[in-house]
């Protein structure tokens, strides 16, 4: 028997974890058929999962060994560097940036 933890994030900041004893020579997909868990939509978006054991993207045929975490990610709505890029045009380049709350007088980069 090995034992297991499958992770996954349904909604922003919530989490489900669950301990989960297998036998030897099981695979992500067979510990996610397990506990009711699947790869397809979760019905309350059009959102698909993947799967990574450790923060590395896995297939569900994987085998899994002792101690393994088995983790579902949602796709990303927005690319991370086009939410950036968007939030800086918003502020605008004075109020953003290492050096934005400088104090009176001082020299820049100060």
């Amino acid at each position: 028997m090995i034992s297991v933890v499958l992770v996954r994030s349904p909604k922003p900041r919530a989490v489900e974890e669950l301990p989960l004893q297998l036998s030897d020579g099981a695979t992500i997909a067979e510990a996610l058929a397990m506990v009711g868990w699947s790869l397809g939509t979760d019905g309350s978006k059009d959102s698909t999962w993947t799967c990574g054991v450790w923060g590395r993207k896995a297939a569900p045929s994987t085998l899994l060994r002792d101690g393994d975490r088995v983790e579902l990610y949602r796709d990303l709505r927005v690319d991370p560097k086009v939410a950036r890029r968007e939030r800086f045009v918003g502020q605008g380049s004075r109020n953003a940036g290492l050096f934005a709350q400088r104090r009176p007088n001082s020299k820049a980069g100060y």
